[in-house]
């Protein structure tokens, strides 16, 4: 009984903490406050003090186990590089190469310049200056001066071959003396060679 009588046959009052119901909530909440209420104060029967000392054991082992037992921490391993992410594209790294500029398309009056000053050069082995005349010229071909520069800017010609062979033929002609042949060559009015192609023509002629 929680309640006992005194001397004088009034009724004592049991204290809180001695009361049953304390003692349960302490062993709910407090579990080590509880078990030492518990025994102190005799409370239930021995084999239910010993029943809930060793069930309040086990789980106060298990309890402070969890707690204390570290949490297994969680490594992300890093993806695989994938091989396009490795190594850079081989059209992105390589150099583009330059797109060359197109060619402008030669004017046909170029090109029919070139031809006639070719065909000059070969057959009748002018000079430079003498194939322009005869391109420009009003009693020639007529080209314009732009065409006939063109021409001979572009015409793959050996003058000192040109005023050799022009060379022999006024020596075999005209049986002329070097010295004149020399001035046909640079003359003005006649083949209009320069000086360092009339000299070469002269000194490559037949003894």
């Amino acid at each position: 009984m929680n309640e006992e009588m005194n001397n004088g046959g009034s009724v004592e009052k049991t204290p809180f903490y001695k009361k049953n119901w304390f003692v349960i909530l302490l062993i709910i909440f407090i579990p080590p406050a509880g078990l030492i209420m518990m025994w102190v104060n005799k409370q239930f029967g021995k084999t239910a003090r010993i029943v809930l000392t060793i069930v309040l054991a086990i789980y106060s082992i298990i309890w402070l186990t969890t707690l204390f037992t570290p949490k297994p921490t969680q490594t992300t391993q890093p993806e695989p590089t994938t091989q396009s992410q490795a190594q850079p594209s081989a059209n992105v790294s390589a150099t583009a190469a330059p797109t060359p500029e197109p060619t402008p398309d030669v004017p046909t009056e170029y090109k029919s310049a070139l031809k006639k000053a070719k065909s000059y050069s070969d057959t009748m082995y002018m000079s430079k200056q003498g194939l322009y005349d005869q391109l420009t010229s009003e009693y020639g071909e007529k080209f314009s001066a732009e065409a006939a520069q063109y021409a001979v800017d572009n015409l793959d010609a050996d003058y000192n071959y040109n005023a050799l062979q022009k060379a022999k033929s006024y020596q075999e002609t005209m049986a002329m003396s070097p010295e004149a042949i020399r001035d046909q060559l640079t003359s003005e009015y006649g083949e209009k060679f320069t000086q360092e192609e009339a000299d070469y023509a002269i000194a490559n002629l037949p003894q």
